[in-house]
């Protein structure tokens, strides 16, 4: 199964928001473990390098510290390009957040399974099937006995 991951759920581990923090965790040990492919986009890259500078803002080289999450992160998930006509697509979409039609948009041209996002709301126009990470991390438990059926 491959799955892109909206922003909020990136950051939910890179900042350990709790309580969601934990079902991104499972979700990223499930990518580490090759259970599922995970995917983040191009241009998630560069607000998560953002975010990443914020997070070391009082020590040193924070962007070198910052670019080494995005290694991390790019070493962990598959990045998929955001291309002009994800841009235009997603006008299109009839949803509230320009950036989350983008993403919609994105999934859709990399025939993605589904997003993973804690604003499920802001997806509600979206072809592509939509969990929450609670949701989507429950699924990773199930037992062997239900996995062979």
């Amino acid at each position: 199964m491959r799955v892109i991951l909206d922003t909020n759920v990136l950051l939910d581990i890179l900042q350990n928001r709790m309580p969601w923090a934990k079902d991104a965790i499972a979700i990223f040990r499930a990518v580490a473990g090759n259970k599922i492919e995970g995917c983040i986009t191009a241009k998630q890259i560069a607000d998560l390098h953002f975010f990443a500078r914020k997070m070391f803002k009082d020590e040193e080289n924070v962007d070198a510290k910052a670019r080494q999450v995005i290694a991390k992160l790019m070493g962990l998930f598959e990045v998929i390009d955001t291309l002009g006509i994800d841009c235009r697509n997603a006008i299109g979409i009839g949803n509230a957040d320009y950036e989350d039609a983008i993403l919609i948009a994105t999934a859709v041209r990399e025939n993605v399974d589904c997003i993973i996002t804690r604003n499920t709301e802001h997806f509600s126009d979206s072809s592509v099937p939509v969990f929450s990470p609670d949701v989507f991390a429950s699924t990773l438990t199930s037992s062997p006995s239900e996995e062979d059926s």
